[in-house]
């Protein structure tokens, strides 16, 4: 009887104490993502990595493939299906490969701020985490890349026509650029990875990109543009996204810190990457040659982003694009 009450007691007095630290195997988890090392992206997700490392002695380390040495992000995700990889740091682009609806977000001229943005993400978040996870995919926590603005090489980008004759990048795996170009007409966007930009805007193969500041600056870009169109298109967005599989199979303390961090490595990115962006607009509109859009400009660019909106209806589901207000 004595023996039987004390061993309950004892439990419980290790409970209070709590339990020793339990040993467990080294694990790497490979990650891509686009962004340099020295990046704002690329501190965040350092810091994250030092301190899931600090946290279990070593036992759990986040490898991070920097610049896009991972590949293109559709390869990307088919790798972390593979095993190849166990996550990566995607933009929109990426995250479509696991869910195609999201990429709507990203539409031009649906939202006009960061709060737009944020109510529209959150509504359909559910929804969203519901189809990433049914693929395979943990979602890490949603980020973003920035506000995107039309940016040239030796023209300037005032209204849609001033882009006929040209040769503007888009992201090879993207759907709504070549939307937009061919509701304009007479446009030849050119079909590229984003690693690939810089040597075709060196060539000239590619003349004009819409791209965040900041990412513009990063990636070295906007060395070789000199206009900029100051009126924000749309939102860049993105998210870390790991293997559904390898996130359960963690030990629970260790998927449990996992979780918790990335989701304090999401707002600290959204927090900074905001901030930075805006910087780097401030900066990028003392060095080109700024555009400031008239009303009647603005009117012609939303024509054209809702007619490029009606004609994604068939490659994206119009219930969504009904929700965020798109077309």
């Amino acid at each position: 009887m004595v023996r039987k009450l004390i061993v309950p007691l004892l439990a419980g007095a290790f409970f209070l104490v709590g339990a020793p630290e339990v040993a467990h195997a080294k694990t790497t988890l490979k990650m891509g993502t686009l962004a340099p090392k020295r990046s704002p992206w690329g501190k965040v997700f350092t810091a994250w990595s030092k301190h899931v490392s600090q946290k279990t002695n070593g036992e759990l380390e986040i490898e991070w493939l920097w610049n896009g040495t991972a590949g293109p992000e559709k390869a990307v995700v088919g790798k972390i299906k593979s095993g190849q990889l166990t996550g990566a740091a995607i933009t929109a682009v990426g995250l479509a490969e696991i869910h195609k609806p999201i990429i709507s977000l990203q539409i031009p001229g649906v939202f006009s701020t960061w709060a737009d943005l944020d109510a529209a993400r959150e509504k359909l978040r559910p929804e969203f985490e519901a189809a990433i996870n049914a693929a395979g995919f943990h979602l890490g926590g949603f980020g973003d890349v920035g506000q995107a603005r039309l940016m040239s090489k030796g023209y300037a980008v005032r209204v849609p026509a001033d882009f006929r004759g040209r040769h503007p990048g888009v992201i090879q795996e993207d759907i709504i650029g070549p939307k937009v170009y061919e509701v304009i007409g007479g446009v030849t966007p050119v079909p590229s990875a984003v690693t690939t930009f810089l040597p075709k805007l060196n060539s000239g193969a590619v003349d004009a990109l819409t791209t965040p500041s900041l990412a513009a600056e990063q990636l070295q870009w906007a060395s070789r543009l000199d206009h900029i169109n100051t009126a924000t298109t749309g939102f860049g967005i993105g998210a870390v996204v790991l293997s559904k599989s390898v996130m359960d199979g963690l030990p629970a303390d260790q998927r449990e810190l996992m979780v918790e961090s990335g989701r304090k490595a999401a707002a600290a990115l959204t927090k900074s990457i905001r901030a930075e962006d805006s910087a780097a607009f401030g900066r990028l509109k003392k060095k080109m040659t700024a555009h400031d859009p008239t009303d009647a400009e603005k009117a012609e660019w939303k024509g054209v982003f809702r007619q490029a909106c009606e004609r994604l209806k068939g490659a994206l589901p119009a219930d969504v694009l009904a929700k965020i207000g798109a077309c």
